[in-house]
């Protein structure tokens, strides 16, 4: 059997939009976690990981890029997505910690790509 062919970004984004998974939760300034252009708000209890995709640039390390697939306890699906090592779209420790705290959930072949 024959390895899969590594997805870029936008083509993983792609699919899960074509699985219907669109929304993405984002650190607000004021450290809250939020479904974008929304005011759903969750915390890492709330959550669990289905799925981690990474992405490394091929030259240089600000491309380095993590996209998580995360389920809300009502089945919603999200994405969280963020720059990994020392470049990290937010700043301060909050942002790792919330990750760092959402339970990982068992892995679906669905979303293997």
């Amino acid at each position: 059997m024959s390895p899969k062919p590594m997805l870029t970004l936008s083509q993983v984004m792609e699919k899960l939009r074509e699985k219907g998974i669109t929304d993405e939760i984002r650190m607000t300034e004021d450290k809250k976690f939020v479904i974008t252009g929304t005011e759903k708000s969750y915390r890492s209890e709330d959550l669990k990981i289905l799925r981690t995709y990474r992405f490394e640039g091929a030259s240089d390390p600000d491309d380095n890029i993590a996209l998580y697939l995360i389920e809300d306890m009502y089945g919603n699906k999200a994405m969280i997505i963020d720059s990994y090592g020392a470049n990290s779209n937010y700043e301060g420790p909050e942002f790792d910690e919330f990750l760092k705290s959402i339970p990982a959930g068992e892995e679906n072949e669905e979303y293997d790509f």
